[in-house]
This record gives structure tokens, sequence and C-alpha cells, in this order.
């Protein structure tokens, strides 16, 4: 058992003792529009709202060694202060990329900040890293303080390598781009900031920005002359000389490296302001004169200035840092709970919610795993991740829901991403993922049963974003809900398209060309291959665009006969493919998977590989597929006797040990990884939902805590990932190395995790009447408060464990298990409940 820190709860923070964890541990900086990832040694890279287009500094991935390259600060020890001083020791607050061994070191990630702390010689550092609320700027403060006893010189040096906004383009078309790099450099007696502006003066309006709020002795922008021959970021000849060469980059590999000479008493400290950041000007405004020939080709400052201008003091950002602090309080303070359990406490409370709030805002787009160039934000993925996100900033879900339903295709069907710049679906990804139109009634659904806000339901929105389109939601859902309905199988049950979920389970692909894409391959649907997954989706989802028509359909302009006789064709068609599921998706002793295009049974026990799958069984359950018959049980025994251990529950087993052309990707990967019999950590909580519902919940509290990571960080050695976030996927049991984590931050396991433990093993469900109240924990929970604000009310649930179910509400008794709705302008609810 072997940790690399610990959690902070007090202070929200996960404190790293070490630099040399198993993988680089990150970070999330920004919450609208400016984003940064940041690891405990200072990697990662920043960009504006699309981390394919707007990429702003530069990542290698799979570089050597790894995490090299992005936040670059050197201090260095001088003999003196003149022009003839000279390095006596240099060091890396972060570690690398100097990699000179600390003599102390702490790295503290917290919500949407991570802070440094080092000691080198008798010299302590912290540097904390930000982005300010509503600001396209990451601000790096770096304080050094002098506890040697006696007066010193140290240089601080910080660096970015620009990336040419295009990071596709940046990392391949080296003929053109080894000659665009521009720069343009401002020195002032207060500050020195370095511009990128390659391109600015044809196609683009923005550029970007790296400056320091004190007087510099030097900077750099070729980093050629900054590293020098031979050399790497960790020994920079410029850091090696002491003496910055003042170069101007003209195309090659523009960066920006300001140094600042700091002259410490003995005990004094001093504190620097860094900032990157982004600037964006009209077309009409981009020169700062353009009618002077001087001054052609010199950018508008003006609006670098004015930004820069409100974090140029220590006491400007500590502020903004503040309100960064005082954002999060508010927004972690909609869902707490006090179990007596500290592990599930800090992930509720804390964790899991942050990484709900980084999902939403960045899909499956940008991390240490997807690297921002091949995926936008996906249709599926950002209609789930808005479950575990609607409480926090429903008016941020709103709006992300008419994005992803302005990308729908007429049809009902969908681009399955779209990108985050131009909000536009991605072509180059493809459609033809059937279960993509059933996840926005599922967002929808949420979105109304959270807020009760139907004028949702009436907003004109677009068909593939083309003008003259617009139909209201209502209509985006209704074609959503008949494209399944008219897209079923020999069997009744939904055709699978391109795949479902499982984006690997390509039954109508049959690629046999290397380097293929399975992703884009053509679709040769032939109208037979089917999914019980879909199935179970529509059975859940279908009733779900029911209860919507029925409780908003006249809202919307529907006569009482139009809303009965389209809800009793959806109710018919959800009993049609529920009886399709009961009899051709039932395999004996669980669902099967799907049907391929030659029309066999995939998950079946007739099989000798692939017998059994996860997804079906965790969404049939959830849907209420036989919970009536027994099928329900003995689905969810399968499911924890043939693929469930340790780390979780496995996506299939046995795996696949050869390629199956008739199924895709999915037989492609070795034996325990990923969709070939890894533990996706996606589809457990459906596991942990499905046995809470049927009443196994001492199981449905196992399946939870087998993935959750604050219970399996005394494990961190063989986890290799983020002990405080949750992974997509950990290897199964018949990896080489099961338990080991992949692929951490970005996952839809975030999302459903959350719906998990709050909606069902805490309870506390909303509803369009009030909050539903039923708890399925196990046996040692029995005295628990949940703090739940609930449009607009604060809800403080106080539950005990009697043997009997009763509520109470402001100390009266109340029939059921729903809290009613409190009257507008409620402010406090109180209630006892007992399980």
């Amino acid at each position: 058992m072997v940790q690399y820190g610990h959690f902070d709860d007090k202070a929200r923070e996960y404190v790293i003792e070490t630099p040399a964890t198993p993988l680089p541990w990150i970070n999330y900086l920004g919450n609208e529009d400016f984003f940064s990832l940041i690891s405990n040694t200072g990697g990662g890279y920043s960009f504006y709202k699309d981390a394919k287009l707007r990429r702003i500094t530069r990542y290698r991935y799979n570089g050597v060694p790894m995490d090299n390259g992005a936040r670059n600060y050197y201090l260095s020890l001088m003999s003196g202060a003149g022009e003839d001083a000279t390095p006596i020791a240099t060091w890396s607050p972060t570690f690398l990329p100097t990699k000179a061994p600390l003599d102390s070191y702490e790295c503290r990630h917290g919500i949407g900040y991570t802070t440094f702390h080092a000691g080198y010689q008798g010299v302590e550092s912290e540097l904390t890293a930000f982005v300010p609320l509503h600001t396209a700027a990451e601000i790096n403060l770096l304080t050094v303080r002098n506890t040697t006893g006696e007066p010193i010189v140290v240089d601080a040096t910080g660096c970015v390598e620009w990336c040419l906004w295009n990071a596709v383009d940046d990392s391949s078309n080296f003929q053109r781009n080894l000659s665009t790099g521009e720069v343009e450099v401002e020195r002032t007696d207060d500050d020195t900031v370095i511009y990128h502006k390659t391109e600015f003066k044809e196609r683009r309006n923005h550029y970007a920005f790296f400056s320091v709020n004190e007087p510099t002795v030097g900077s750099d922008t070729s980093r050629d002359d900054f590293l020098g021959q031979f050399n790497g970021w960790d020994t920079p000849q410029v850091i090696a000389d002491g003496k910055p060469r003042d170069t101007i980059a003209h195309g090659w590999y523009p960066i920006a490296a300001e140094r600042v000479r700091l002259e410490l008493a003995a005990g004094e400290e001093r504190t620097l302001v860094f900032m990157l950041g982004y600037i964006e000007v009209p077309d009409d405004r981009k020169w700062e004169d353009p009618t002077d020939p001087a001054k052609v080709g010199i950018i508008n400052k003006t609006p670098a200035h004015e930004l820069i201008a409100r974090f140029d003091t220590t006491e400007k950002v500590k502020a903004a840092f503040r309100e960064l602090q005082d954002y999060w309080e508010r927004l972690l303070g909609g869902f707490q709970v006090s179990s007596g359990d500290g592990k599930l406490d800090r992930m509720v409370n804390i964790w899991n919610q942050y990484q709900c709030m980084v999902t939403f805002n960045l899909s499956r787009s940008a991390s240490y795993y997807e690297s921002g160039i091949g995926r936008g934000m996906g249709f599926r993925d950002s209609n789930q991740d808005l479950l575990g996100f609607v409480h926090m900033i429903p008016e941020r879900a709103r709006a992300r829901i008419l994005d992803i339903a302005a990308t729908q295709l007429p049809d009902g069907s969908a681009w399955h991403q779209y990108q985050p710049l131009t909000k536009k679906g991605n072509a180059d990804i493809g459609g033809g993922f059937n279960d993509d139109p059933l996840w926005l009634v599922a967002g929808v659904f949420a979105y109304l049963t959270e807020t009760g806000d139907d004028s949702i339901l009436r907003e004109p929105t677009q068909f593939d974003n083309a003008e003259g389109s617009e139909q209201p939601l209502l209509e985006h859902l209704r074609r959503s809900v008949n494209f399944t309905m008219g897209h079923r199988g020999p069997h009744g049950l939904p055709l699978i398209g391109r795949a479902d979920w499982n984006d690997c389970l390509n039954l109508n692909c049959f690629s046999s060309t290397p380097g293929e894409s399975f992703q884009t391959v053509e679709n040769n649907d032939t109208g037979i291959a089917e999914s019980v997954f879909i199935a179970g989706m529509f059975v859940l989802y279908g009733e779900q665009y029911a209860q919507i028509l029925e409780r908003f359909g006249t809202a919307c302009g529907m006569s009482d006969e139009q809303v009965k006789e389209e809800t009793a064709a959806v109710r018919q068609a959800i009993e049609e493919v529920r009886e399709a599921t009961l009899t051709a998706g039932w395999d004996g002793a669980w669902f099967r998977r799907a049907y391929d295009a030659n029309g066999n049974a995939v998950g079946t026990k007739d099989d000798t590989e692939g017998r059994i799958y996860i997804e079906p069984q965790g969404m049939c359950v959830m849907a209420g597929i036989g919970t009536d018959d027994g099928k329900a049980q003995q689905a969810l025994k399968s499911t924890k006797d043939l693929l469930t251990c340790r780390w979780g529950t496995a996506i299939l087993a046995p795996a696949y040990s050869t390629y199956r052309i008739e199924l895709g990707e999915i037989s492609s990967y070795p034996r325990g990884y990923k969709e070939n019999g890894g533990i996706f950590c996606h589809n457990n909580p459906w596991i942990s939902i499905a046995n809470a519902k049927v009443g196994n919940d001492d199981e449905a509290f196992n399946v939870y805590t087998r993935t959750c990571p604050a219970y399996v960080e005394e494990h961190s050695d063989v986890h290799r990932t983020e002990p405080y976030v949750y992974c997509q996927m950990v290897a199964g049991p018949e990896a080489p190395q099961p338990g080991e984590g992949k692929n951490s931050w970005l996952t839809g396991t975030a999302a459903w995790t959350f719906v998990d433990v709050s909606q069902y093993l805490l309870g506390i469900q909303p509803t369009f009447d009030g909050l539903k109240v039923e708890p399925h924990l196990p046996a040692q929970f029995t005295d628990l408060t949940v703090e739940r604000t609930f449009r607009g009310t604060k809800y403080v649930i106080h539950i005990t464990r009697t043997g009997e179910r009763t509520l109470g509400v402001d100390g009266r008794a109340v029939d059921g298990n729903t809290i009613p709705m409190a009257p507008e302008g409620t402010e406090e609810v109180r209630a006892e409940v007992t399980m």
C-alpha cells in the first residue's frame, strides 16, 4: 500500500508530497472560456475555448521525459547583483524542469488552483496558479523568501512556449510554421510584456501575451537561443550563463522568457505576478495606429494593458483568488453531506462535484489523455455530463442543452461531436451512433426536474446549425424519440447504427484496413444489427419524454388530445421494446448485449468469449425491465459473479482473444484493457443504481466504493492515476496489471457517479413535485444529514435509521417520500427522514 500524498478536507486540497508520482497528477484551472491544465510538476497547457483551434501554449504528448516544456520557472542563486553575476545554483519551484533535488516540496491541488511550496539552499518559494473568474488569463503568483540569514540575490525566470494556435497544424505543418512565428516585446520601468502575434496581420483577431509586474533584467523570445544547442528545458543555456540575450524570434520557435532580479535581505520576501493572457480585438481596431507608416504592424495593446492592470499588484491578485474561493464555496455548498464516513463525504462534498464541473466544461476534449486535437464536445458525453452538473449552475446547463440540440440532424440523429469554438457538428468524427438522440431527452429531463423551467422546451433551436431550420426544443426531443421508434430491427429491438454507448462495438463496419478509424469508416447498416442497451435506454428515456409531454405539452401549444395520442403511441412502443428485451434480449441468466449484422446474439452463454456485458445489465434494470419477474435480480447476480473483482466491474467477460471483424474495435484491444474486458468506471454507477432500485443496498454501496478514488487511495502505486478524481478505465481482471487506472479526469464517470451517490445511495432525487428522499445505504449508516439547494431553497434533510420509513417536513408528518416544493421565497426547509 503506497500513497503519495493525503487529502486536506478542510482546505479542499489534495496534498502531494513528492514530485515522483506514478503519472503526472493534474488539476484544471478555469471555469468559463480560458482553461489551463497543470500537473504536480508544473506541466500542462492553456487554451481559449477550444483546445484544438485556440491553443495558447505548446505541449508534447509522448515526450521523453514526459511532462516537460510547459510552465518553466527557474530560480537562480546568484554570485552578485551586477552585470557579471553568475548562477551558483539553479532549481525549479515546481521541481521540473530542472530536476534539482529540492530540500522540501509540496504540491497542493485545490479547487480551481494549484500551489507549490519548495525549499532549496535556504530559499523558500510559493507558486500559486489560477484563472480568475471572468478572465482570459492564468495568474502565476510567485513568492520568494530568504531564510538563509544573509543577504542574497535570486534571479527568477518564467518561461512559456507558444503554440501557433491550431494545435494540429502546429504539430505537423513545419514547412510553413517555422517561418511564421512573430512576437513583440514591450519593456517599461514597471514591467515587461511579450506578445505572441503569429498570423495576427492576416486572418486572426487575437493574440496572447506573457507578462511580469516587475522590471526585468532581460527577456528572450527565441527558444533556440534560450535553450542553446543540445540542451533541454532542464538546462537552458541562458539560465546557465545567468544573462538573458534579449532575443526576438523571427519564425522558428517563439517563446516568452522574462527574468527578474531579486535582492533579498535576510528574512525578506518578494512576490511577482506572472500572467499568461489572451486578447481578442475587433478587426477595425487591430493595430496601434494603422495610419502611421512607422507603426504598421504594431498590435493594439490597449486591451492587454487593461487586463494586466487588473492584476498588477499582489493585493489585486489575492483579492481575485479570494473571489475564486468564495465562488467555489457557494457552488459546492449546493449539495453537502455529513455521513460519518470521511471518504464518502470528501468525494460528495468536494472532488466529485469539482470533477463534474470540469467534465461539463470540457467534455472529453482536453486532458493528459485526450490531446484536444481530435475531439470536440460530445453529443452523448455532454448530455450525460449535465446529469451531474445541472444542480450547480442551471443557467449554464440550459445554454449547453441548446448548443447540443442545435447540432442535431433533422431526422433526429446527431453528429457525434461538435467543436466548442464554432458550436457546429464535427463531420470529421461522423455520426450514426444510435444512442445519441436519447441522451438529449435524458439531459432535458434532468434540467426540467431540477429547475421547472419549461420555457426551454419552447426555445427555437436550429437543426444542424442551419439558418431557418429553427424548431422548439420539444420538437428536437420528439425527433429523438421518433428516431429510435422508427429504427428497430428484426427482433423489435432498436438498431445500433455505427455503435451505441460503447463506441467500440461496431457491428456494421467490418473494418479490415490497418489504421482505419472505426469511428469514421463506412457504416454498412443493413437494418439487422440491434442493441439491447438502446432498448433499455428507450424504455427509460422514452418514459421520461412521455412525462415531459404530460407535464408541459399543452404549455408548448399541444392540445390535450394531441398529448394523449402522442404519449399513448410512445408508451405502446415502450411496451413493445420492453417485451422484446425480455424475450429476444434475455439469455437465461442475464441480458444479451446485441444482435450483430448477421443476426447472431452478442453477449450470450453460447459464445466462448464476450458472454456477458455490463451495459445492458445496468441500463435495463435502471429502466425497470425485469424487476417484477426476477430477471433483474438474476442479471445483477450474474454481473457480480462473472464481471466483478476488487477493482470494479468489468465491461465484459471473458475478454476476446482474437479480432472479430463483425464486432469491430472492441475485439482489437488486448485482453483486460479498455472495451475488451477493462473496468469502465463510467458504467459501474449504472450497476450501483440498478442494485439500489431492486433493494440490494449493500452491493449498491460496494459497487460505488470499488472505483471511488478516495477508497482506493492507499493503492496509488497500483492505480497510478490521481487519487482524488475518477479515471475512465481501470485494467480488468484479465489484464496483465489489473487495477491500473487510465485516462483520468474527463469521463462520464464523474456525472454518473454523482447521480448514483446523490440520488440513489443518499437518495435525494429532484422531481417535478419536490425532492424525493429514498436512501439506499448499508446498515453502518445510521445518522446523516444532507444539505441540498433546490430551486432557490435550502433543504436540510436529517436521516436516521429506525427500520421504518417516515417523512416529516418542518415538524409536520408527510405521506409518501417526497418533500413538497417549498413556496417561492422560502429560504430553508428542514426535513426528518427515517429509513
